[in-house]
């Protein structure tokens, strides 16, 4: 069965919206998931931990100088604060680029004062920088000049940093990449299609990952692990849930949003990842079913739950302000079995 959230109005069922999902630790073991775990749907923005490890793994983000925070931000999905704007002009900046170079696009960001602020510019003053994206697509505007590649078309599918972006995806998912399904993103960059329990190992494998492995790529996934962690107000922002998530747990978990409705979750301490899929695409069901099962697995701690509360209920409010409806969540997959081999602990980062 799926996780069903149901959005009631005066207590009447109005909307409903099927939620597929897994649990498995790194090495794929399924731990706990709804009957079609293995829906396949483009990973979108949740695929960006793993597309930055080429810039990471490689060095050129120490080469560069950049700061946790910075790598942080190739990871992100941000609201368009300064903090966020200015980052990517420090990525760059340090790779003797600028914000030209971007290939992803302007829309207007989610903070309205950056938003209002653009309305009144010339129109020349509107570019990718803006973009929710533009710390990934500075990134790999990085790794184009570190490697030597031209900067000009890096989003196209046979750039070598989509070829580089797309194999790291597939490795850290357990998949072969050249069996990946393609897809545009938002932002013009490749982006894969694959099962909703690849995308839970994904993040089981970043979970788990140790910075004093002999491995390089076990390394790289440490380091964006960490940096996520030490900056969540750079993998999103203010009134994020991506940032929430991380801040009220305190570190204990690893979280990335994605579009239509994907919301994947690493939990260092088990080595283990979560990921769901809203079927329809609808985003306000994610923060209900991710709160939801967590909680109902026992990860997530009843004041940790309340803190979230905004998040995971939020109430259904019509122009006049008044609530007139609230969100349920029915029941969630349990534990399997193999829980009691994963044991709290199990996988310690180092």
């Amino acid at each position: 069965m799926p996780i069903t959230v149901t959005i009631l109005r005066g207590g009447t069922p109005e909307s409903e919206h099927r939620v597929e999902g897994a649990v498995v630790d790194a090495t794929g073991r399924v731990l706990a998931a709804t009957e079609r775990a293995d829906y396949t749907t483009f990973f979108r923005s949740s695929a960006k931990p793993f597309q930055a490890l080429p810039l990471v793994e490689r060095g050129h983000a120490d080469a560069l100088g950049l700061a946790d925070r910075l790598v942080a931000l190739t990871c992100a999905s941000h609201n368009g604060e300064p903090m966020h704007v200015e980052g990517a002009r420090a990525i760059l900046k340090a790779a003797g680029r600028d914000e030209s170079d971007l290939e992803c696009g302007f829309h207007y960001p989610r903070h309205e004062p950056t938003a209002e602020w653009l309305r009144t510019q010339p129109a020349s003053a509107r570019t990718g920088i803006y973009n929710n994206c533009s710390g990934k697509h500075a990134g790999m505007v990085a790794l184009a000049v570190r490697e030597g590649w031209p900067v000009a078309g890096y989003t196209a599918f046979d750039h070598p940093v989509q070829r580089a972006g797309i194999a790291a995806i597939a490795d850290a998912c357990g998949l072969d990449p050249a069996r990946l399904p393609l897809g545009v993103d938002g932002c013009s960059a490749a982006n894969p299609a694959l099962p909703v329990l690849a995308m839970a190992r994904g993040f089981a494998r970043l979970a788990a990952a140790r910075a004093g492995s002999g491995d390089a790529r076990e390394r790289a996934l440490a380091r964006v692990r960490e940096a996520m962690l030490a900056h969540p107000d750079m993998v999103a922002g203010t009134q994020r849930f991506d940032t929430a998530l991380m801040q009220v747990t305190h570190g204990r978990f690893v979280t990335k949003t994605g579009a239509e409705a994907i919301q994947c979750v690493g939990i260092p301490a088990r080595g283990i990842g979560l990921a769901i899929k809203v079927t329809d695409g609808t985003r306000r069901a994610v923060a209900p079913a991710v709160v939801g099962w967590l909680s109902a697995l026992g990860l997530l701690a009843a004041e940790e739950a309340r803190a979230l509360d905004a998040y995971a209920h939020e109430p259904v409010i019509n122009v006049r302000e008044r609530v007139v409806g609230s969100v349920v969540v029915d029941s969630f997959p349990a534990w399997r079995s193999a829980l009691e081999s994963v044991p709290a602990g199990a996988a310690h980062p180092s």
